[in-house]
């Protein structure tokens, strides 16, 4: 199944920092950022997707270790978002934050890694 910010439906990989104790819901996007509205709303559609799964109960029943545990949403993405994206993510990382979820983005070259099934969440 294809993942990345253009698959809203996807969840493109879940780890667990064992060194935080934080879920990882990590995004993908392969692609240079453009601004454009389509983009947007691509990555608006996948982080409601996220956080659909975190929030409404999916995560803990797919993974009942990751029960109690803090959640970050990652964007890993091979370029710097451009300044209307930026804007939108500072906007996401505020709201988010009202929950306790973090928003972390990792800019670089991106593995072409495939999505993975699942998290033991440190157990």
């Amino acid at each position: 199944m294809p993942s990345g910010v253009g698959n809203a439906h996807v969840i493109d990989v879940i780890s667990f920092d064992e060194k935080s104790g934080v879920v990882a819901l990590v995004m993908r996007e392969p692609r240079a950022w453009d601004g454009t509205d389509e983009r947007l709303f691509q990555l608006q559609e996948k982080i409601n997707a996220y956080l659909s799964f975190a929030l409404d109960g999916e995560m803990v029943e797919a993974y009942p270790a990751c029960v109690g545990k803090d959640i970050r949403l990652q964007l890993d993405c091979v370029a710097e978002p451009d300044a209307r994206t930026a804007d939108f993510i500072r906007i996401v990382r505020e709201q988010i934050g009202y929950q306790g979820i973090e928003f972390a983005i990792n800019v670089g070259p991106m593995a072409e890694a495939q999505p993975q099934a699942g998290c033991a969440c440190g157990s």
